[in-house]
């Protein structure tokens, strides 16, 4: 039988590589943004599109229970949806951080939390994706990087928990990766071309991951060739922490 995942945060960027490479894996996918381009990723019922926020209150129970009406069977889930910031904390507000652990924290707990009984049953997993910022300093990251922590610390808490229970729970913590997210966080700058520079001397291979090859390491997290493999972080950043 084909296994079924939700994917949050799937229109673009990793999010959409994930479920590009799940379909290849022959999983059926639900498919969930808050833009309406997740749309696009409609595939024959294999692929379900819902277009929702994560941060509302229904949004993670209904997703659910959509994969289970359509496949009758949940196996994966892929929190995926986050917004990013760069901002010193003496310019970040309130409402920025409301925002932030709104949307990259509270969805993953809920989202995990409606999931985990029907992961069960069929010994099924979580994967996360956390980043570098949840793991090392990293300037003007203040709030991103506690909501990163957040779910690197989720994350390990949900593996130990679920250990005995055939659950497993992993997380991906990538670098910079070339996606319209960095890019849209590069323009914010006073010189955009000069913080790429940075960027990209920061990381050891010398150039930012592609989407594809985080999506490979949170489809290798969830595959059989992984069993053994719980509680981890999976850096996926050029050798950025390694420094």
């Amino acid at each position: 039988m084909a296994l079924t995942a939700v994917v949050t945060g799937a229109a673009r960027g990793i999010g959409r590589s994930v479920v590009e490479q799940l379909r290849a894996a022959d999983y059926r996918v639900v498919a969930l943004d808050v833009s309406p381009a997740v749309a696009d990723l409609a595939d024959d019922g294999r692929v379900v599109p819902v277009v929702a926020d994560v941060t509302a209150d229904a949004t993670p129970s209904d997703t659910i229970d959509r994969a289970l009406a359509e496949f009758g069977r949940l196996d994966l889930l892929v929190n995926n949806a986050a917004r990013f910031l760069r901002r010193p904390i003496r310019e970040t507000t309130d409402d920025d951080f409301d925002t932030l652990f709104a949307t990259n924290v509270r969805p993953a707990f809920r989202f995990a939390r409606a999931a985990l009984p029907h992961l069960e049953a069929h010994g099924g997993g979580i994967v996360n994706t956390a980043s570098i910022s949840g793991l090392i300093g990293v300037a003007n990251q203040s709030v991103y990087a506690m909501t990163k922590g957040a779910i690197v610390q989720l994350t390990r808490q949900l593996a130990i928990e679920y250990a005995g229970r055939g659950v497993r729970v992993n997380a991906v913590a990538p670098g910079a990766v070339d996606t319209g997210f960095m890019d849209e966080a590069r323009q914010a700058d006073p010189d955009p071309a000069a913080s790429l520079a940075v960027t990209l001397s920061n990381h050891p291979i010398g150039r930012m991951s592609t989407p594809d090859e985080v999506a490979r390491a949170i489809v290798f997290l969830a595959s059989p060739e992984s069993a053994g493999i719980t509680g981890t972080i999976l850096s996926v950043d050029g050798g950025y922490i390694a420094r």
